[in-house]
C-alpha cells in the first residue's frame, strides 16, 4: 500500500471531469496546474477529448500515455465507482475524489461509498475524500484544489489538514493573502474513506518544509491510535486544532457535512492534553497563534510584561492572564533602573508599565525603544504585549525604530496591539505584518497566544 507521502509527491496527474468549458472546476484546475507551474505530466479524461489550454483531454485513462500517479475525480458520484476501477487497473497510486454525494447524502450515496472503499482496499489506492478539494503542496506545485492561485502554491511553513474543503479553499487563499503565511502541505480530508487525520499527522510530523501543524477535525475515529500519533508529531512541532461538532447541534450538523459522528467532548480535551496537542477555539485565534509560533520565538516561562497607553485594556489582560496561567513578571532593579531614563516618577517602574504621559515629554520613539530594551535584558519576562495607538491618517514612521529593535534584539515573543481610526489601524497593523511581527487589533488575543504558545514549551520541557 502507497503511503501519504507517495501521494503528496505525485508527478503525474490525471483529472476526470475536465472539458473544453472554461468554467468548469476541472478544467480550471487543469489550467491552474498548466499556469503555475507544475513539473509534472497533466492530463484532463473527459469522453469528448478534445484540449484545454494546450494541456490534453483524453476520452478514457487507458488513452493517457504515460504513468498516472494521481488522479483527480471532479464527476458524479455513480461514474466514480468506474473510474476508480479504471485507476486500479492503470495502477495509480492515489485518488482525490472531490465529489460529494456519498454518506453524507443517504443511503445511495452510503452504497456508492462502501463499493469504493472496497475497490481501493483491494487495489492498495489510497484516496482522500470524497467532499473534499483534496490536496496541496507547494514545494511541488501540486494542488488538485481548483480553487487555488498562484500565490497560495507559493512555499510557507504551516501544514494544514481539514474535515472540510474550506480550509483548503477561501482560508488557504486568505492564509495566502499575509506576505509572511503560507502552507507548506494542505489536505482536505472529507469523508475520509482512507486517508485520515492519523496519517496527516505521521505525514506532517516527518516533512521537513512544515514547521507547525493546523487541523480542522468533526470526528476522531481512533482514539488511542490518535492519541499515540499526536504525541509523536507535538514533540517535533506544534500542532493546533479546531475542533467542530462539540456540541449537540454542532454534531448534528457534522453528520450531514462529512457524515461525522462527533465524541464525548470532555473525553476528547483529556486526550489531546495528554498528547500535547493545542485546541483553539476558532479561526481567528488559530490566525493568531500561527503568526505567534511561526514568527516569534517560544517564550521560556510564564511571565509577561504589558506596555499600554490604556488602562483599561492592560486591566482586561491582567485579568486574562491569570485565568490562563499567565502572571506579571516582576522587573529587576536593572530594568527599573533603565526604565528610569524616560519614566519620570519611581511608582511608575512597575508591571504594566504605563507610558502616558511620559511620552509626551521624550516621544513615542525614544520611550518605546527605551522600554523594549529594558524588558529585552529582564530575563524574569518571558512575552511582552504592546498596547499602543495610531496616528490620525495612517502614518507609522513612529513604528520603525521599534520594528528595527524588535527584528534585530527580541528574544521574546512581542505582540502588538493597536487603538485609532480604522485606516491608521490597518496601515500600521498592514506594516507590523509585513515585518513578521503579530499584530492584534485587542490585546487579549495576544494574551491568549502567549498563553498557548508556554503550554507548548512545557509539552516539550516533559
Amino acid at each position: 500500500m502507497y503511503s501519504l507521502k507517495d501521494i503528496m509527491e505525485s508527478r503525474n496527474i490525471a483529472v476526470f471531469g475536465a472539458s473544453r468549458n472554461t468554467e468548469k472546476p476541472g478544467s480550471a484546475l487543469l489550467s491552474l496546474l498548466h499556469q503555475t507551474g507544475f513539473q509534472g505530466r497533466i492530463a484532463g479524461i473527459n469522453p469528448q477529448g478534445g484540449d484545454i489550454g494546450g494541456v490534453p483531454i483524453y476520452p478514457h485513462l487507458d488513452d493517457v500515455p504515460f504513468k498516472v500517479d494521481l488522479a483527480v475525480m471532479i464527476i458524479p458520484p455513480a461514474a466514480v465507482v468506474e473510474a476508480i476501477r479504471d485507476c486500479a487497473r492503470k495502477g495509480v497510486k492515489g485518488v482525490v475524489i472531490s465529489s460529494e454525494g456519498f454518506s453524507e447524502s443517504g443511503e445511495k450515496g452510503r452504497a456508492y461509498q462502501n463499493e469504493i472503499i472496497d475497490i481501493i482496499r483491494r487495489n492498495g489506492i489510497r484516496a482522500i475524500g470524497p467532499n473534499t478539494l483534496g490536496l496541496l503542496n507547494t514545494q511541488t506545485g501540486l494542488t488538485s484544489s481548483y480553487y487555488a492561485d498562484a500565490r497560495a502554491l507559493s512555499p510557507g511553513v504551516i501544514g494544514f489538514a481539514a474535515q472540510s474543503g474550506i480550509f483548503v479553499g477561501a482560508f488557504m487563499r486568505y492564509l495566502s493573502s499575509f506576505k509572511h503565511l503560507g502552507l507548506s502541505k494542505g489536505m482536505g480530508l472529507g469523508n475520509k474513506i482512507d486517508i485520515d487525520e492519523c496519517d496527516a499527522l505521521d505525514f506532517f510530523a516527518e516533512d521537513e518544509q512544515t514547521r507547525v501543524v493546523g487541523l480542522y477535525l468533526e470526528d476522531i475515529r481512533n482514539g488511542g491510535k490518535f492519541l499515540k500519533t499526536a504525541k509523536y508529531a507535538s514533540a517535533r512541532k506544534p500542532v493546533l486544532l479546531i475542533k467542530g461538532g462539540r456540541t449537540t447541534p454542532g454534531a448534528r450538523a457534522t453528520a450531514s457535512h462529512t457524515a461525522s459522528i462527533a465524541g464525548d467532548d470532555l473525553i476528547l480535551n483529556g486526550t489531546l492534553r495528554q498528547a500535547g496537542v493545542l485546541r483553539l477555539s476558532g479561526i481567528e485565534e488559530l490566525l493568531a497563534a500561527l503568526m505567534g509560533f511561526t514568527w516569534t520565538p517560544l517564550p521560556k516561562g510564564p511571565k509577561i510584561a504589558i506596555v499600554t497607553y490604556s488602562g483599561a485594556q492592560s486591566i482586561m489582560c491582567v485579568d486574562l492572564a491569570a485565568d490562563l496561567g499567565l502572571s506579571l513578571a516582576q522587573f529587576h532593579p536593572d530594568t527599573r533602573k533603565r526604565l528610569s531614563k524616560v519614566m519620570q516618577n519611581e511608582y511608575k517602574y512597575k508591571n504594566p508599565i504605563d507610558i502616558f504621559p511620559d511620552m509626551m515629554a521624550h516621544g513615542f520613539e525614544k520611550t518605546a525603544t527605551v522600554i523594549l530594551d529594558a524588558l529585552f535584558q529582564d530575563d524574569d519576562v518571558n512575552g511582552i504585549i504592546f498596547i499602543s495607538f495610531t496616528m490620525e491618517g495612517g502614518g507609522f514612521g513612529m513604528y520603525e525604530p521599534l520594528v528595527e529593535m524588535i527584528r534585530q534584539r527580541a528574544n521574546k515573543p512581542v505582540f502588538f496591539s493597536l487603538s485609532g481610526d480604522k485606516d491608521g489601524v490597518q496601515a500600521t497593523g498592514d506594516f507590523l505584518l509585513d515585518q513578521k511581527i503579530p499584530f492584534f487589533q485587542f490585546p487579549e488575543l495576544g494574551v491568549r497566544t502567549l498563553a498557548r504558545m508556554w503550554q507548548y514549551q512545557q509539552t516539550l520541557n516533559r
